[in-house]
């Protein structure tokens, strides 16, 4: 049932806020944002297809989430749809603005203003990515269905984007791609970690991998690197999308899983952020990830972060200070992993000093002023 949410912006201006948003069948470090902010604006968020038991599992419940229906599973279907979604909703005269979030959600701005997209990155597959994903298909009439659907849909997403009045984007890595593909300035706001819940407990001996199982997370590079070394632990959080393109790739994963390492979906915050607290230190091996939030919460935690030395992991590792920067092989892992076990200790003064820099009371100051920019 849709409920009104009046907010008391802090210069006194009461608005009512909706914040659309692509999907919650899996949660990550969008998901989480698109919550925190909801709840500090006491804003309703509407999606299409969502798992509640997931919503509750991070404890926001209180967050009120309109569903426009459940998507069909097959890409892109599934993507086209929820374009469809978003462009023919109506929710005008109930809010007084509006905040997208995700790569289909920006598709309401043709009937939703005055607005602010909160943009992760441009569409990979519509940009930067699209020769690396027409390259990987062995179909020749699904590589031809693929090229049509990239070409046709790209140019949707930038009629949209026109009609999105303000842009705000998680790192000067998504400001840079922003500028090329959409021709827009984008405000950098850092996606926002609640430091204080997270706390160095101890060293287990174990290390950890916190994302999504998808492809361009690059997971096989650590199962390669950790069956090299025996005598390592690797724990993985994460999930898969359910009927996405991360479905056959998490299959594969779980068939080359060595004995030393174990995958867990789905548990709940305190459950991570106790893993934080107690691993050794933390990987991320993500391609080109957009910002990384995996890497603020390690470092809130006082662990040293073992990431590629790409994409928004060079805005917010200090190499050599708060972790290693590395190159995306098993064997340039394998020697950070050594490196670090030596003194993992070492870095915990630095990780946590620099984690602040990326706190959520940063985050939700920055986007109340960009709400109001425009009303003041």
């Amino acid at each position: 049932m849709f409920r009104w949410r009046p907010v008391h912006h802090p210069w006194g201006i009461c608005l009512r806020v909706a914040i659309f948003h692509d999907y919650f069948s899996s949660i990550g470090g969008g998901e989480k944002l698109v919550l925190t902010l909801a709840r500090h604006l006491k804003a309703d968020i509407i999606t299409t297809e969502v798992s509640r038991p997931l919503v509750s599992c991070l404890g926001f419940d209180g967050v009120n989430i309109i569903s426009l229906g459940p998507l069909v599973k097959l890409m892109p279907l599934k993507q086209v749809q929820a374009t469809l979604k978003f462009a023919s909703c109506d929710f005008r005269g109930r809010y007084d603005f509006f905040i997208f979030s995700g790569n289909w959600a920006h598709y309401a701005s043709n009937k939703h203003r005055p607005n602010l997209m909160y943009c992760y990155t441009p569409v990979r597959v519509f940009y930067d990515g699209r020769d690396r994903i027409i390259a990987s298909q062995k179909n020749p009439l699904v590589k031809l269905a693929v090229m049509a659907w990239t070409a046709a849909h790209s140019r949707f997403d930038k009629r949209s984007i026109r009609r999105v009045e303000r842009m705000a984007t998680t790192s000067e890595n998504t400001a840079r791609r922003i500028k090329k593909y959409y021709g827009r300035e984008a405000a950098i706001v850092y996606p926002p970690c609640d430091t204080a819940r997270y706390r160095y407990t101890g060293d287990d001996g174990y290390w950890l991998s916190v994302n999504r199982l998808y492809p361009e997370k690059r997971i096989d590079v650590q199962l390669k690197a950790f069956e090299n070394m025996p005598e390592e632990r690797l724990v993985i959080v994460g999930n898969c999308g359910n009927g996405d393109h991360s479905v056959a790739y998490a299959r594969r994963l779980k068939a080359m899983l060595p004995p030393n390492v174990s995958i867990y979906s789905d548990l709940p915050e305190e459950k991570l952020i106790e893993h934080y607290g107690r691993c050794r230190g933390v990987i991320s091996t993500a391609a080109g990830e957009d910002f990384g939030m995996t890497a603020v919460e390690a470092m809130a935690s006082g662990k040293p972060v073992i990431a590629v030395r790409e994409g928004g992991y060079l805005e917010s590792i200090l190499d050599g200070k708060t972790g290693l920067l590395i190159d995306s092989t098993p064997e340039a892992l394998v020697a950070a992993v050594k490196s670090i076990s030596r003194d993992p200790s070492r870095f915990k003064d630095a990780c946590v000093e620099r984690s602040k820099k990326f706190d959520v009371s940063f985050f939700l100051k920055n986007m109340d002023g960009l709400i109001g920019a425009g009303d003041r």
